[in-house]
């Protein structure tokens, strides 16, 4: 008879709000597909709770957890390290627990960039980013990483897209000598420029409930040629996406995204990869077949 174990290992999500965060509906059946006893838990924390969230995972003996908004550069001050891509964006949303010790990674734009693999080598590509927020820090900085040569930065805040620049041009540049980066204010249908490979929607536009919402892209200027992508995960079919394909562009869909970083989480805490075909049935039972 097999030896009696009652003890779940735990991870989990800390955010505000936090209750239509889906990523319990990829991870959990990827452990149950793995055999592991593990529990994903999604935890509403509150700013002021922070600091005591992240003692509660130390004294819980939690092998990691998940940071989302308002958290991702906060919870930085109460660990004990951070990984390469983590201290270049200043911001996680990854904790793994490594021999005691509290560790910040960030896997939103290693998801990205692990999607992207799968039809494309993002090497000595031209992109354009919409946005400057930490979904576009967190790409860009893969994409960079991974050798893309041009990154085109839109964002309407001046302020913001050209602090963005300025990281991709100094710290990360150092690391990637090749990178040329350029910053354009959003007025308008942007048009996207000839020779570009890439294009990305990093904002917010499109999310449920605002599903019908609309980029302001020129959407004549997309070819077929190009990659276009939509970090939005509900939908998965965005009015980006939908346009995209019918100008007969290959896309990559927010969900796409989602379990890529959720695929690296769980190498991160368990030390083996999980099917992402499990963990995308997941979503997909959650937001419809896609």
């Amino acid at each position: 008879m097999a030896e009696l174990n009652f003890k779940q290992e735990l991870v989990g999500c800390y955010g505000f709000p936090v209750s239509e965060n889906p990523t319990q509906a990829m991870i959990e059946p990827a452990f149950r597909d793995m055999g592991l006893d593990w529990r994903y838990l999604t935890l509403e924390v509150k700013p002021e709770g922070l600091k005591g969230a992240v003692e509660a995972a130390r004294v819980f003996g939690f092998k990691g957890f998940n940071c989302t908004i308002p958290h991702k550069v906060e919870v930085i001050q109460y660990l004990d390290g951070l990984g390469e891509s983590a201290e270049l964006m200043g911001a996680v949303n990854c904790v793994v627990n490594r021999d005691g010790k509290l560790i910040g990674e960030n896997t939103d734009g290693k998801g990205f960039v692990s999607s992207l693999k799968e039809i494309e080598n993002p090497a000595g590509k031209s992109v354009v980013i919409f946005g400057a927020g930490g979904a576009s820090r967190a790409i860009s900085v893969e994409m960079a990483l991974s050798g893309a040569s041009q990154l085109t930065i839109v964002n309407r805040s001046e302020e913001r897209g050209q602090g963005l620049v300025d990281l991709l041009m100094g710290r990360v540049k150092e690391r990637c000598p090749d990178l040329d980066t350029d910053f354009v204010h959003w007025s308008g249908d942007f048009e996207i420029p000839e020779g570009t490979d890439v294009v990305i929607n990093a904002t917010s536009i499109g999310l449920y409930p605002d599903v019908e919402a609309r980029l302001s892209l020129d959407i004549a200027t997309l070819r077929s040629d190009m990659i276009v992508a939509d970090v939005i995960p509900n939908p998965p079919k965005t009015r980006l996406i939908r346009d995209a394909s019918e100008k007969g562009c290959r896309v990559i869909d927010g969900l796409s995204m989602l379990v890529g970083q959720g695929v690296i989480g769980i190498e991160y805490w368990t030390g083996r990869t999980p099917d992402a075909s499990v963990m995308r049935g997941g979503l997909e039972a959650v937001f419809g077949s896609v």
